[in-house]
């Protein structure tokens, strides 16, 4: 009987340590309220998706559909809404998943499943064609949508996009530690239990050159929706879900203008994806950046809007 004691007590109280250090999720009302503004909105398909986006800038200007990354939301984008809202009308929505929107009523993270966001997004705002961007995993959603709706894609825009293969002789790159983790089964577990925010902090430093961009705020919003109910299966779910690499091959229907803006520093998504990219778009133009890693639009968003308002300038004069 004691040697059962002696074995169960350890136990019991590892277990009551483990439940004592869970992260708790956020309350969705309380994150709504900090994190909503007077540009927010939702978008809702009555099926259970409810997206929440803005739509910004100039109502007359051409229509920029903008995706975020992983694990990040529609606030990622506020630095180029500043600087190309005169100009531009820019419309941002935070992905299944993620931010605000939450995770897909069906748990849906393939292609399939993104893109419910942006067809939901095109009926209720009512857009015939637009220019569609994205960074990262937005990239990769974006220039999918773009391959499957040709007619209503007028150009690409792809920061650090993913969906291309490692090039001959390449390694894996390095990623960050929230991605590291989540590439393991008990990984993938823990993060949904245990999410720190040095873990969320130690992410997004991993992520940029430039950490000076990295502020409490910023890792406080990432922290808290990440936490946000579903947020976390979702991110687990995502990591599994197959990105159909074989779909690189079917980038080359395109021939709209897309424009690839890279930081020749990012260790998410090599800048060599750079060159996939170019040898499979007959009419694409690149920029990298040096000095900048994944998240150009945050770490260099001066010169970003610089280059995107040149390209749009460039292929759609007088904002044809």
């Amino acid at each position: 009987m004691k040697k059962i004691a002696y074995i169960a007590l350890p136990l019991i109280v590892l277990f009551g340590v483990l439940v004592l250090l869970r992260t708790p999720d956020t309350d969705p009302v309380a994150m709504a309220e900090k994190y909503t503004n007077a540009e927010s909105q939702f978008a809702d398909n009555g099926a259970g998706l409810r997206v929440h986006y803005r739509d910004q800038g100039n109502p007359d200007g051409i229509p920029i559909v903008l995706i975020h990354g992983t694990s990040a939301s529609l606030h990622n984008w506020e630095p180029l809404v500043a600087l190309l809202g005169d100009e531009y009308r820019i419309i941002t929505y935070s992905q299944p998943g993620h931010g605000l929107t939450g995770p897909h009523p069906e748990d849906n993270y393939q292609f399939s499943g993104m893109a419910d966001a942006i067809d939901l997004l095109v009926e209720t705002l009512d857009l015939d064609q637009f220019v569609l961007g994205g960074n990262s995993m937005g990239g990769w959603v974006s220039w999918r949508y773009a391959v499957a709706n040709p007619d209503k894609v007028s150009a690409l825009i792809l920061l650090d996009a993913s969906g291309m293969p490692l090039r001959d002789g390449e390694e894996n790159p390095p990623l960050n530690i929230g991605f590291r983790l989540l590439g393991t089964p008990i990984g993938r577990f823990l993060m949904q239990q245990y999410t720190p925010r040095a873990l969320v902090e130690r992410s997004a430093l991993e992520s940029v050159s430039v950490k000076s961009i990295i502020t409490d705020e910023m890792v406080d919003r990432y922290w808290e929706l990440l936490r946000l109910p579903g947020n976390r299966k979702a991110a687990a779910l995502r990591a599994r879900a197959d990105r159909e690499i074989h779909f690189a091959e079917e980038i080359r229907k395109l021939t709209i203008p897309t424009l690839i803006i890279w930081g020749a520093e990012d260790q998410l998504i090599y800048a060599s994806a750079v060159k996939s990219f170019s040898e499979r778009l007959p009419h694409a133009e690149a920029v990298i950046y040096p000095g900048i890693g994944h998240l150009p639009m945050e770490e260099a968003p001066e010169q970003t809007a610089q280059d995107i308002d040149k390209f749009l300038e460039t292929h759609f004069p007088a904002g044809e």
